[in-house]
């Protein structure tokens, strides 16, 4: 009984290819597949989705940002495909940056505002469930109105 027999490595696997992996001309093969571009629209969709948070939207988008520009530049010289997938991650990555941002700014401001430290007092004076109910009340309409 014999084995069966597996072509040799040094049979190159795709015509027009020399052994090697390279192209017959001398250069490597370019890569079929850009993981940075994929990585930056994955992390550039999930920063949109989680702008509200810090990791999310901050973190996340930067990440995305610099994979983005990072796949562009292999693009530009010919190293990687999917040039569109790159700038479309950036762009999103900069969307849930720049959303993220704003959250962060609106955040510290509500929380640094004189009406919070109203609020902040009146739950501590409060000394029942039915009063700290008032104060969210009373806080949630000076922010509103």
């Amino acid at each position: 009984m014999s084995l069966p027999s597996y072509p040799d490595a040094s049979y190159p696997s795709h015509p027009g290819q020399s052994a090697g992996g390279h192209d017959p001309y001398g250069g490597p093969a370019p890569a079929r597949t850009n993981g940075f571009a994929v990585a930056a629209l994955v992390l550039g969709l999930v920063a949109c989705l989680f702008f509200w948070t810090i990791v999310g939207g901050l973190l996340l988008g930067l990440l995305a940002v610099v994979f983005g520009v990072v796949a562009a530049l292999r693009t530009r010289q010919g190293r990687a495909p999917r040039r569109a997938m790159a700038i479309v991650g950036a762009a999103f990555g900069a969307l849930g940056l720049i959303g993220s941002a704003i959250v962060l700014v609106l955040a510290v401001s509500v929380f640094d505002s004189q009406k919070f430290q109203d609020f902040q007092d009146c739950v501590e004076q409060a000394d029942s469930r039915a009063a700290e109910d008032r104060c969210s009340e009373d806080f949630v309409d000076d922010l509103t109105g």
